[in-house]
C-alpha cells in the first residue's frame, strides 16, 4: 500500500476541514481516499466524492478496533 497526503493545510491538532490520504495499491493503482476529521472518519472507494463515502464516528471507530 502506499498512503499519502493529499493536502497538508492543516495544524497539529485537527480542524474543521480534516485531513485527506491517498490510498494507492502497491501497482501504483488509485484505491480511494481516506478522510479524518474532528468527528467522523470516510472512506472514499475510487472516484467516490467526499461525503458521498462510508462514515464512522471515532466510537465506532475505536469500538470496531477494541471488538476482537
Amino acid at each position: 500500500m502506499k498512503v499519502g497526503i493529499k493536502k497538508f493545510d492543516v495544524e497539529m491538532e485537527l480542524k474543521n476541514k480534516g485531513i485527506e490520504l491517498e490510498v494507492r495499491g502497491n501497482d501504483n493503482t488509485f484505491l480511494g481516499d481516506l478522510r479524518i476529521g474532528k468527528a467522523t472518519i470516510e472512506w472514499c472507494q475510487g472516484k467516490t466524492r467526499a461525503g458521498n463515502g462510508k462514515q464512522k464516528t471515532w466510537d465506532e471507530l475505536i469500538e470496531f478496533f477494541n471488538a476482537e
